[in-house]
């Protein structure tokens, strides 16, 4: 077992450990931080792979925006753990039913693999020749040139997926005093004011 081997197994252990302790800790904060080794170990993975650019987009974009952003939420909102817990253990019957269709189902799979000829030749080679193309732009040809359509409609649909979940969360209030820009814009500045001629020893009325 060489060098890459045992970089291997620790990336992929430490990625399975901390994606484990993301589900199970009782702090939300801790749930966040085992989140970001998740990544940084899925990015060790990606190194060893030969596509550095997916590392670093992973770290860039995942540990260095969305995950800080998940953590300045959780930290930010006064969050009831005590209600949680008693959610977590009410609904737990229903997840452990979920949780060992899935194991049977994922064993069934594994049961069925089967693998093919060429899967030992792909595994050597993951990535072109470095001399002929690089990584980073043999990525770009498949998602721009290959795959375009694909891209773009995947990404129309993450669009209406926002757009659908703002239109469903976003609810007008009553009791709710909202900024009005037009009447502040087209107020009249006389009405706005009001002086009191307040005598010494007098108070407002």
């Amino acid at each position: 077992m060489g060098i890459a081997d045992i970089t291997f197994y620790a990336f992929a252990v430490t990625l399975l450990g901390a994606g484990f302790l993301v589900t199970i800790s009782r702090n939300m904060v801790h749930s966040v931080l085992w989140l970001i080794l998740c990544f940084l170990s899925a990015a060790g993975l990606f190194v060893l792979l030969g596509a550095e650019f997916m590392a670093m987009l992973l770290i860039i974009v995942y540990v260095g925006a969305v995950a800080v952003l998940f953590l300045f939420v959780v930290m930010m909102l006064d969050i009831d753990f005590a209600s949680l817990r008693g959610e977590m253990a009410r609904y737990f019957p229903i997840a452990a039913i979920i949780g060992v269709v899935l194991l049977l189902q994922m064993g069934m799979l594994y049961s069925a693999w089967s693998t093919s000829e060429m899967a030992e030749g792909l595994r050597q080679a993951p990535t072109p020749d470095v001399a002929e193309v690089h990584n980073t732009k043999a990525l770009g040809m498949i998602i721009y040139d290959q795959y375009f359509l694909l891209f773009q409609v995947s990404g129309l649909i993450l669009l209406v997926a926002m757009v659908g979940a703002i239109v469903l969360t976003l609810r007008h209030r009553k009791d709710v005093k909202r900024q009005n820009v037009i009447a502040q814009m087209h107020r009249d500045p006389a009405k706005a004011m009001e002086l009191k001629d307040v005598k010494p020893g007098q108070g407002l009325g």
